[in-house]
């Protein structure tokens, strides 16, 4: 099972028993001193992994997997890298997410329901549908103007307090969920945030969506839908980074979304109103990534599955390093050799301590 632990009050009191099989730290978060002292009494040992954050730049494929000595007890740390290709750990994805989609999407009625139930008029049901989930310092404001004065009905469907001052000023006061307006081509209406299941029915149901940091992103990706996402901004702009490097795996050829995509993201000066029209005209060839994307993150497996998998090949081969150990005699032993590791046992250990390593050689 899962323990979930709150972070105070964890200075002590841990023994070797109380050690799980997998120790997981998040964005390297350190794990409390006693917990790891505990780890290093535990027989087997667990497997360790350093959970990263989700980036597309190329420098995370040579690092994914990466094991990490500690520097005074017996234990290694791995990094474990989500990503988009098949030299990194996969996304996020919970089984039997493709077929709640399909079966979903493919019973119109469920698809009524579902947004009757969010309060959306036939004409609303029948517009152009965009989910709309950003920071606050998008450009909202700009992309409502478009859409107002464009040539197709919009809807959009924006979750109580994001964008809260192009909704507010668009409406014409307070925005709480259920409220709604319309000017010219585009109908604003801002519904309750959502649970899981739901948010990825919203993002199914839509036309487009718009996505922001991480979680919302990895949904869009297995939505097979079109999107833009509003990356969480850092310091001196290192997001650009990490956006362009998402676009060149995603949108290679896809012109009006990567232009579309920096300019929502402030990493070019262009005019985002001018954007829209070459985007709705990229529509169809967007679409088809979409699916195709979807699919080829399917084939490279979830982060669950890869880590677990993963995790099993380092349990094997500690196993494996304890036979090889039992089945030679000490008295014959002056050296083992390790690839990238060397360790001198003497014959006076009782037990030697073997590191990390791809094969063993007896001289």
């Amino acid at each position: 099972g899962i323990v979930v632990r709150h972070w105070r009050a964890q200075d002590s009191g841990f023994a070797a028993r109380d050690v799980a099989d997998i120790v997981i730290e998040f964005f390297a978060c350190d794990i409390p001193e006693a917990y790891i002292a505990a780890m290093a009494e535990r027989e087997p040992r667990a497997v360790w992994f350093n959970l990263e954050g989700l980036t597309a730049e190329e420098w995370v494929e040579g690092c994914h997997r990466l094991p990490s000595r500690h520097p005074r007890l017996p234990l290694t740390k791995h990094f474990f890298f989500p990503g988009f290709t098949d030299k990194t750990g996969g996304l996020i994805r919970e089984s039997g997410l493709e077929e709640d989609r399909r079966r979903f999407t493919d019973d119109p009625a469920a698809v009524h329901d579902f947004l009757d139930s969010l309060g959306l008029s036939q004409q609303e049901r029948q517009a152009f549908k965009v989910s709309l989930f950003c920071y606050p310092h998008a450009p909202a404001a700009a992309l409502f103007d478009t859409w107002r004065n464009g040539n197709e009905p919009i809807t959009c469907l924006v979750p109580e307090g994001v964008a809260r001052e192009a909704v507010e000023a668009f409406i014409g006061g307070p925005a709480p969920a259920g409220a709604t307006g319309s000017q010219g081509m585009l109908t604003v209406r801002v519904l309750p945030f959502l649970p899981q299941t739901d948010y990825d029915k919203l993002l199914w149901a839509c036309d487009f969506n718009f996505v922001r940091g991480e979680d919302s992103f990895v949904r869009a990706q297995w939505a097979k839908k079109p999107f833009v996402w509003h990356i969480y901004p850092q310091d001196e702009n290192l997001h650009h980074t990490k956006l362009r490097a998402f676009l060149g795996l995603y949108a290679p050829g896809l012109k009006a979304l990567t232009e579309f995509s920096l300019a929502w993201n402030d990493a070019e000066a262009t005019d985002l109103p001018a954007q829209w029209p070459a985007l709705q005209a990229e529509r169809q060839q967007i679409l088809s990534r979409a699916e195709n994307w979807c699919a080829k993150m399917q084939e490279n497996g979830d982060v669950t599955a890869n880590m677990l998998k993963f995790a099993e090949s380092i349990a094997s081969d500690e196993r494996q390093k304890q036979i090889y150990c039992a089945v030679v005699p000490e008295r014959v032993v002056s050296r083992i050799f390790l690839i990238n590791h060397a360790l001198t046992v003497r014959p006076a250990m009782k037990r030697p301590i073997i590191s990390l390593s791809l094969g063993v050689y007896i001289l």
